[in-house]
C-alpha cells in the first residue's frame, strides 16, 4: 500500500479552511488534476463523492466523505477504475493568529500490478502542487 502525509499551517481560520475543503463541487476550479468532482449522495455526515481526474492518465473512483464537524474530514473508497483502496483525511486545528493546521493523509492501493515505488510516487507526487493549490484558493477567497 502507497501512503502520503503532510501538515500544513495556512492562513485562514479553521472554519474558513473547511468550507474549502468540504466544497468538493468546486475542486475543480482550484486543483488542475480535478476535471470533474461532484456529490452523488448524501447519507447524513458523509457524502458519496465523484472524481474525475487527470494524472498521467484520466480516470474517476468515488469515496464516501464524513464530516465530523469542522475538525476533521475522513473518506473511504467506495468504487472507481484505478483504486482497489484510498482511505484519508484531513485534521484541522486552529493555530496562533487565526490560522489552521491541517494534517493530510492519504493511502491507496492500486488494481493490478503496481511496483511499490510507483505506487508510491503516484500517491506523493502531486502532494506540494495540491497543498500550493490550497494556499492560492485561500488567496482568491478570502484574500489572505
Amino acid at each position: 500500500m502507497a501512503s502520503a502525509e503532510t501538515t500544513e499551517v495556512f492562513n485562514c481560520t479553521k472554519d474558513e479552511f473547511f468550507k474549502i475543503i468540504s466544497d468538493y463541487e468546486k475542486y475543480p476550479e482550484f486543483l488542475a488534476e480535478v476535471k470533474e468532482c461532484s456529490v452523488v449522495e448524501t447519507d447524513g455526515d458523509k457524502k458519496l463523492v465523484k472524481y474525475s481526474v487527470s494524472v498521467i492518465k484520466s480516470f474517476s473512483y468515488q469515496l464516501w466523505m464524513k464530516e465530523e464537524g469542522t475538525d476533521k474530514i475522513s473518506w473511504v473508497f467506495d468504487s472507481g477504475d484505478i483504486f482497489k483502496l484510498s482511505n484519508g483525511s484531513w485534521e484541522l486545528k486552529e493555530v496562533d493568529g487565526g490560522k489552521v493546521q491541517a494534517h493530510y493523509k492519504v493511502e491507496a492501493k492500486f488494481k493490478g500490478f503496481v511496483p511499490s515505488p510507483i505506487a508510491k510516487g503516484l500517491v506523493s507526487v502531486n502532494l506540494p502542487n495540491m497543498i500550493s493549490s490550497y494556499h492560492k484558493r485561500i488567496k482568491e477567497v478570502y484574500g489572505k
